[in-house]
């Protein structure tokens, strides 16, 4: 893999390989035991992140001086992927959503006292986080200028009322991050603003773990109502209305972490395939030998080489400190789909074992789908890139040349 980023290839290499084998030996096994209805348990998942402490595989993503390994982007892509290759792997290294993507937020935004109170816990793993921003129609979903959740000013800070869903991770969370809107016109510019709000503050109702296709997440997806809840000033997070631009410097980034993370899985899921076409026999040879098998097989191999590719092209970007909305908006939509597909595949191929509670791939096949719809469904994202063309009046398949934006 070729790398352009600020970590030596040589130390990413060597942290992307100790990741292998502690995901293959340590986390993978976990999956036999370590779900509960709603997702991984709490349990498990702090049980695998003192182990990973122990090997030195805590929160790569994460700067030295917060207590991560300081891995740019690129450098992530190699260690995220190995991760990825078990449900149990990012959080057993503490670089799952959203808590990765509110790490790389806090990181970027959050004032001394903030990072004290809220990063570094996160980091260490002895707290959890959720982010607060979707809500029920008619609230924001994938227009964030919907926003119904109001912050009103009161003596010394904030009133929150409002009601939110997909709350990811929202039951056992330390705290929340909270988008609210503070003035009456809003819009991509201003008017939203971001609130550090600890889960314990009177006034946070969880309504209820949503039931969904996917299970993976610690504390569930949930349905969360902010009743009366107050919020002093130093808990803004960033600048008053300032909330969407912050927002940018989170889902970039956190877009292609996801990637990275389901590449992982997906990559699985095609050994899989590949073992099972080499070793089941029909019609008086094996899978493998199968013209249709093969193509199977090509076009997944296919799949997989482009969506690294298209991960990395974004981690450069992003790595030189240049706008990545469009490399990261393609890299999603190819990706999300991608690994679907891939995933689909390896069912194919093993038949009925592949739907049956017998093999990890029906639950491997649940939990890619939303990725499509998470952070933006596919839909969202090719309009965006159309209109980013249609605005710059051309198309470049490599970052534009002069100083970073």
């Amino acid at each position: 893999m070729l790398f352009t980023g600020t970590n030596d290839v040589a130390d990413v290499a060597e942290i992307a390989a100790r990741v292998r084998r502690f995901v293959d030996e340590v986390a993978t096994p976990r999956e036999a035991d370590g779900f509960d209805e709603h997702g991984v348990r709490d349990d498990v998942r702090a049980e695998l992140q003192d182990l990973a402490r122990a090997e030195g595989l805590l929160a790569p993503h994460v700067a030295v001086e917060h207590g991560g390994l300081g891995l740019d982007m690129q450098g992530r892509a190699a260690v995220f992927i190995e991760a990825g290759r078990s449900l149990m792997g990012p959080q057993a290294l503490n670089c799952a959503a959203p808590d990765e993507g509110n790490m790389h937020l806090l990181a970027a935004v959050a004032d001394e006292r903030q990072i004290e109170k809220y990063l570094l816990p996160l980091v260490a793993g002895k707290i959890r986080s959720c982010f607060a921003m979707t809500e029920p129609a008619p609230g924001a979903g994938s227009d964030p200028t919907m926003l119904q959740t109001r912050a009103t000013r009161i003596d010394g800070g904030w009133r929150i009322d409002g009601h939110k869903w997909f709350t990811t991770g929202a039951v056992g969370a330390g705290f929340a991050i909270c988008m609210a809107r503070t003035r009456d016109a809003i819009d991509k510019d201003g008017g939203a603003t971001m609130f550090l709000v600890p889960m314990d503050t009177p006034g946070i109702e969880i309504v209820r773990p949503i039931p969904s296709l996917d299970r993976a997440a610690v504390g569930a997806h949930c349905e969360v109502r902010f009743n009366g809840v107050e919020v002093p000033d130093e808990d803004v997070l960033g600048e008053v209305d300032q909330g969407f631009r912050y927002a940018q410097v989170r889902l970039s980034p956190a877009r292609l972490t996801h990637c990275m993370r389901w590449l992982g899985l997906a990559w699985r899921a095609h050994e899989m395939a590949i073992e099972r076409a080499r070793e089941r026999e029909a019609f008086g040879s094996t899978l493998g030998n199968l013209g249709l098998v093969q193509g199977l097989l090509a076009e997944s191999e296919i799949d997989l080489r482009t969506s690294r590719l298209l991960t990395l092209q974004g981690c450069a970007v992003i790595d030189a400190g240049r706008d990545a909305r469009q490399d990261s908006a393609i890299a999603k939509v190819y990706v999300s789909e991608a690994v679907g597909r891939v995933v689909d595949r390896s069912v194919q191929i093993h038949g009925a074992l592949g739907v049956s509670g017998d093999s990890i791939l029906s639950r491997f096949y649940s939990e890619v789908r939303p990725f499509r719809i998470y952070d933006g469904p596919s839909e969202v994202h090719r309009w965006a890139i159309a209109r980013r063309i249609l605005s710059a009046g051309s198309s470049s398949l490599m970052p534009a040349p002069g100083p970073a934006r």
